[in-house]
């Protein structure tokens, strides 16, 4: 997988809990990461937004912040 695949899957789940209330949308990402992602996906992210994260949503970044 591309960075550009990661960055537009994270940002597609971050759409989708873009209509919820704050917290309820980065809870609803970082569990979606999490449940859903394989471990490569997740070192892959966390890597991203530790270079920056360019072109990530708000959510996605707070997300991945917690990701353990």
């Amino acid at each position: 997988m591309t960075t550009e695949e990661t960055v537009r899957m994270a940002n597609q789940i971050a759409a989708f809990y873009g209509p919820y209330p704050h917290d309820e949308g980065v809870a609803g990402v970082l569990a979606h990461i999490k449940d859903f992602w394989e471990p490569r996906m997740k070192r892959e992210l966390k890597a991203y937004v530790a270079g920056g994260g360019a072109g990530l949503e708000p959510l996605v970044l707070e997300a991945a912040a917690k990701l353990g």
